[in-house]
């Protein structure tokens, strides 16, 4: 059980973080709507990432700060290395959605805000069900 519990705190900081991350992109991406489709579409990934992965790591540590003082150094680093490789995997496919999807909706003359949250929930749900199917399938939690 305590380990689908670890599965469930990651997917409720991933839930978190794209709900912080997704509506602020949108904002970000209309602020550079005169900006070419491709100068925004990167600009507005960059800033995602960056909000994303700021608010994640905060959580990640709020939520397994006791647990890895309890946990052997080699065990803690067989599950970091596991985690990085998981979400490594997960970041190739949200870019491989996220970059073409964002800037297919600009192209067609979709607003900026509503292409960006779309491609973010696209993107995001296929990110989210990587990173589970790979940690589980690697026992990392």
């Amino acid at each position: 059980m305590k380990s689908n519990q670890q599965l469930l705190k990651i997917n409720r900081n991933f839930l978190i973080c794209f709900i912080i991350s997704a509506s602020l992109s949108a904002v970000f991406s209309q602020i550079l709507s005169n900006y070419e489709s491709y100068l925004n579409t990167t600009f507005t990934i960059i800033f995602g990432y960056i909000v994303y992965f700021g608010i994640f790591s905060g959580l990640f540590y709020l939520d397994n700060k006791e647990r890895y003082k309890s946990m052997k150094s080699n065990l803690i680093k067989k599950e970091i290395l596991s985690l990085l490789s998981s979400f490594g995997v997960g970041e190739i496919i949200y870019l491989g959605i996220r970059w073409p999807t964002l800037y297919y909706f600009l192209e067609i003359g979709i607003e900026p805000y509503i292409a960006s949250l779309i491609s973010e929930i696209i993107a995001t749900a296929c990110y989210m069900i990587s990173v589970t199917i790979f940690l589980r399938k690697t026992k990392t939690f």
